[in-house]
């Protein structure tokens, strides 16, 4: 399956299995840097995801009169 058909969930798999591969220790070389080659194009894409995840993301807070206001998310502090 192409990464660009995949859910995050299956990415994060992928990189999971590429990791526990290479920890083994018994790929060859060559196997090796393909697997790293994929698995940071893995982390690449989902960072991606993440990222954009993120940009839709709202936080819900009360106002003044206690009715909920939905507001863009920020990484900036609440003051």
């Amino acid at each position: 399956m192409s990464q660009k058909n995949q859910t995050f969930e299956e990415k994060i798999e992928r990189l999971s299995q590429i990791v526990r591969s290479m920890e083994r220790g018994d790929v060859a070389l060559e196997e090796s840097l393909k697997l790293f080659q994929e698995g940071t194009e893995l982390v690449r894409s989902c960072g991606k995801l993440l990222d954009e995840a993120e940009l839709q993301v709202s936080k819900i807070s009360t106002a003044a009169d206690g009715s909920p206001v939905e507001e863009d998310f920020t990484d900036e502090p609440v003051l």
